[in-house]
């Protein structure tokens, strides 16, 4: 039986879906040139050599000409492959377009295929979400892969999830597989928080 929090989770993924699938082209463009934009001062700030992104779907804030340019300009982009047993591969980004449909339907690089540690290496992740609220606590999409990646992880970088402006949340239910970020990437604005991580 699911938990209250479950509950108030899946009315929320289904609200916050809902409200992605109503954006314009012209607004999710514009949105995809603000990410790459705070995306690239990120990584100038943290001085990040590697890093970890994933490859947006169309209804998500666009992480794609951020992983372009940031290949080009020598940062190592680890990309996520889903496997079916809740871990994540990854896959060094390159400069081509090509990209394969993983579980899910999810996009997913072609690239050689690197195990779950290899995100060990990276100096900062960056993560999808469906909300994130000013405490740090991440609404994902329900599957728990990138819950379990940082929770698995000996010395996590910092984690930053990216969503759009109306998904900063006040407070949002979190239960104890919940891992928190450290910071959130919008479209206008990067916010950095001080997460309790259990």
């Amino acid at each position: 039986m699911p938990g209250d929090e479950e509950q108030q989770k899946r009315a929320l993924r289904a609200e916050l879906r809902e409200r992605r699938q109503l954006l314009s082209d012209s607004q999710r463009e514009s949105a995809s040139d603000g990410v790459a934009a705070q995306l690239h001062e990120l990584i100038r700030a943290h001085g990040a050599r590697s890093v970890s992104c994933f490859l947006s779907t169309t209804t998500e804030p666009g992480t794609r000409r951020f992983v372009r340019e940031a290949v080009t300009a020598g940062i190592r982009v680890l990309l996520p492959i889903t496997r079916a047993d809740g871990l994540l591969d990854w896959a060094v980004a390159n400069d081509s377009d090509e990209v394969s449909e993983g579980l899910y339907g999810l996009p997913e690089p072609t690239g050689e295929v690197l195990g779950p540690i290899a995100v060990n290496d990276v100096d900062l992740m960056i993560i999808p979400a469906a909300a994130i609220d000013r405490t740090g606590t991440r609404l994902g999409w329900g599957r728990g892969y990138f819950d379990k990646t940082i929770g698995s992880m000996e010395k996590c970088p910092p984690v930053y999830a990216v969503i759009y402006d109306s998904e900063v949340l006040d407070s949002l239910p979190r239960e104890v597989h919940d891992q928190p970020v450290d910071g959130i990437v919008t479209p206008t604005q990067t916010i950095a928080l001080s997460p309790a991580r259990h």
